[in-house]
């Protein structure tokens, strides 16, 4: 799963090192659009659906893989 949603994430913001320590904070692309897109390529990739508030704590890669192992284990 993690090295799916890295790739997803190196996808959808442009970039090739996407790593745990990737966050909107210090990733420059990682903006409000790219934020949905990472969203709907992580619903899409793993049959999933997030909530408005789920979808506004993904806010760096750990927060994106808890919410998914979350979703994933129900």
């Amino acid at each position: 799963m993690k090295e799916k949603i890295l790739e997803i994430m190196n996808d959808t913001f442009g970039i090739d090192n996407a790593d745990e320590e990737t966050s909107q904070k210090n990733c420059a692309t990682w903006d409000s659009m790219n934020h949905l897109n990472l969203i709907l390529g992580l619903e899409e990739e793993f049959e999933v659906s997030f909530e408005p508030e789920e979808i506004a704590q993904m806010t760096d890669f750990k927060a994106v893989e808890k919410m998914l192992a979350a979703k994933i284990e129900k």
